[in-house]
């Protein structure tokens, strides 16, 4: 029998440590890295750890290893890259265990996936132009804010400051500190250290101590006399609304609906958005300069030929209103409506009561949850129901969890598969079929049929939130390219066949979220802004504060609070609890100030906002 040291134990210990190091150095990837370099860093690993017992493990890794990094190095010819090829295949077909065949199989996806990069270093003999590690959180914003400014305000108590910098590229600084799915925060270097920032719980302690209402507004520049119209009073259409007016032009916005904040009110509940906060952002952009609104406006062809020709450009942003069905016969009986339908009527004030009743979602995304959960506080008994496993959801696992505290029940694996009726035509049960995970496609195990009986489901509502459509008809019927349901624009977000008509957000990527929208809008503005002929410049009512000495100490990460669910699932108040300034001073002294440290000054970097 193998004795195994004391000393050997502590050395397999200190790997897994090493180890779980990389691991949190690839979580937190800077943005811009070459990733032939990065391809390169991976494969070495890769090549540390053969066993040795195969010959294109053992021998072939490290051979490939050498030719990758004379790619890096921009010093291999293209016989060597098919050399590298050729080892890759040999590695990804012959090796005997995993070890081997994935490291080979992810050289050749790189080769696919960063086609351009390769061909720069071995054609031109240097990394594609614009390449440089940039400050990771600021850069994964869709908006590029300046997050270590306003983190570094907020640590310093100026929360009028910490709005007014995210306000200078995001108008929406109150509803994203409540729904931004962060994605600021998924390679913040903290995490090499312990964990990222909260970024968006600092935002949220910011527009507490200082509502939208009350931090300063950049001043507005001379009056342009040219008029934009923004059809879509949702993010990404007063986004544009916001800067065209900064900027100096007169904006007319026109909204089918009777309240300006299209998904945000009419799709995110209230208990994750408060009505009263979203209105606080809507009245500060309201004020922002010379724009008018026009509510309860639907715009036809006829319309949107008349916008065309009085207004100087059009900016065209209505979301994703529509809801997707399942294609199953029986879909237009009572109790079934589609997520959007439902959330869309609450968003006017019209709350059902599901009292007593049986109340089945279809869907795993954050739309399904936003159901799933709005259904238990209008007192129905909830049951999701998904076609993938739990883990392939798509909604944020904190909202996943937040239901299932609530009492949502969660019945994964399981497709729809018909709706049955009783005699007075109104729906009483889903019927599903078992699935099993299957091959992975997109990154996700594929669902297949299941040998296994068919489950019915007892339902007295049944909500469908498997997708949200665009209502284009209008605007297709005006001219307006559509491809798969969405408009088409090119880079510059200039529908496609006309000049002075401009496209983004939902309407044209497909449904996506809030930041992405307000991205959309803010790249309108700019890019309307230099169609008419300007090139405007904002400035911003705060300064970005002098970086203090970074604290490296490994510390927990603030997580916020959320009230019991017990009482939070009984109405439609606020779920999340704001830091206390304690949590919030703790928090903004993570931050590594990335925009002074390691990678430079971040104003290098930044977009100029014309």
């Amino acid at each position: 029998m193998t004795k195994l040291s004391l000393g050997a134990a502590s050395g397999v210990d200190s790997l897994a440590t090493t180890l779980a190091r990389f691991e949190r150095r690839v979580a937190a990837m800077p943005p811009g890295t070459c990733p032939v370099v990065a391809q390169t860093a991976l494969l070495e690993t890769a090549a540390a750890q053969t066993c040795g017992k195969c010959v294109p493990c053992r021998d072939g890794l490290p051979q490939a290893v050498a030719l990758l990094r004379a790619v890096a190095e921009c010093r291999a010819t293209a016989e060597d890259f098919e050399r590298l090829r050729a080892l890759a295949v040999l590695a990804r077909d012959a090796s005997d265990c995993a070890i081997g065949f994935e490291a080979g199989e992810a050289l050749l996806e790189s080769f696919e996936r960063y086609a351009d990069e390769y061909a720069q270093h071995l054609e031109r003999y240097r990394c594609t132009a614009g390449r440089g590690q940039t400050v990771p959180c600021e850069t994964d914003c869709p908006a590029h804010v300046n997050v270590p400014a306003y983190l570094a305000l907020a640590g310093e108590g100026d929360c009028a400051g910490a709005v007014a910098m995210v306000r200078k590229d995001n108008p929406f600084p109150t509803a994203c500190a409540y729904v931004c799915e962060h994605p600021c925060e998924s390679r913040c270097r903290r995490q090499l250290i312990d964990a990222p920032l909260n970024i968006r719980g600092i935002k949220r302690y910011a527009v507490e101590q200082c509502p939208a209402t009350q931090a300063p507004l950049p001043a507005a520049a001379p009056a342009s006399g040219r008029r934009i119209a923004v059809v879509g009073g949702g993010p990404s259409g007063l986004t544009c609304a916001y800067f065209a007016a900064l900027m100096g032009h007169e904006v007319s916005v026109f909204e089918r609906r009777r309240a300006l904040g299209g998904m945000m009110r009419y799709g995110i509940p209230a208990y994750r958005l408060p009505r009263e906060r979203l209105d606080d952002d809507i009245a500060a952009i309201v004020r922002a300069g010379a724009i008018e609104m026009s509510l309860e406006h639907e715009v036809d062809a006829a319309e949107m030929e008349r916008l065309a020709a009085e207004y100087d450009a059009v900016y065209v942003a209505i979301g994703a209103h529509g809801g997707k069905s399942l294609r199953l016969e029986n879909e237009e009986a009572a109790g079934v409506m589609s997520a959007v339908e439902l959330l869309g009527a609450i968003g006017d004030g019209a709350y059902p009561d599901f009292t007593g009743k049986q109340v089945v979602v279809v869907g795993g995304g954050n739309v399904a949850m936003d159901c799933a959960r709005t259904a238990v506080r209008c007192g129905g008994e909830v049951t999701v129901v998904y076609r993938r496993r739990l883990e392939d959801m798509t909604a944020l696992p904190e909202e996943v969890e937040a239901a299932i505290a609530e009492g949502v029940e969660m019945l994964p694996l399981q497709a729809p598969a018909a709706l049955e009726v009783d005699e007075a035509g109104a729906v009483r049960a889903l019927v599903t079929r078992p699935q099993i995970p299957g091959p992975v496609r997109g990154g996700r195990p594929a669902p297949v049929d299941a040998d296994k009986p068919a489950q019915v489901i007892e339902a007295d509502v049944v909500l469908i939130a498997v997708g949200q459509d665009i209502l284009a008809d209008p605007f297709a019927a005006f001219g307006m390219a559509v491809e798969r349901g969405r408009f088409l624009a090119d880079d510059f977000l200039a529908a496609e066949g006309f000049d002075n008509v401009f496209v983004g957000g939902d309407c044209q990527t497909g449904p996506a979220t809030v930041i992405k929208a307000i991205a959309a809008g803010k790249v309108a503005a700019r890019n309307i802004d230099d169609y008419l002929g300007y090139g405007h410049t904002l400035d911003c009512p705060a300064a970005v504060p002098a970086a203090a000495i970074v604290d490296r100490t490994p510390r927990g990460r603030v997580a916020a609070t959320e009230r019991p669910a017990r009482q939070r699932k009984r109405d439609f108040a606020a779920v999340e609890e704001p830091f206390t300034r304690e949590e919030a001073v703790q928090e903004c002294g993570r931050c590594l100030r990335c925009d002074v440290n390691g990678c430079g000054n971040a104003e290098g970097g930044r977009i100029q906002y014309a």
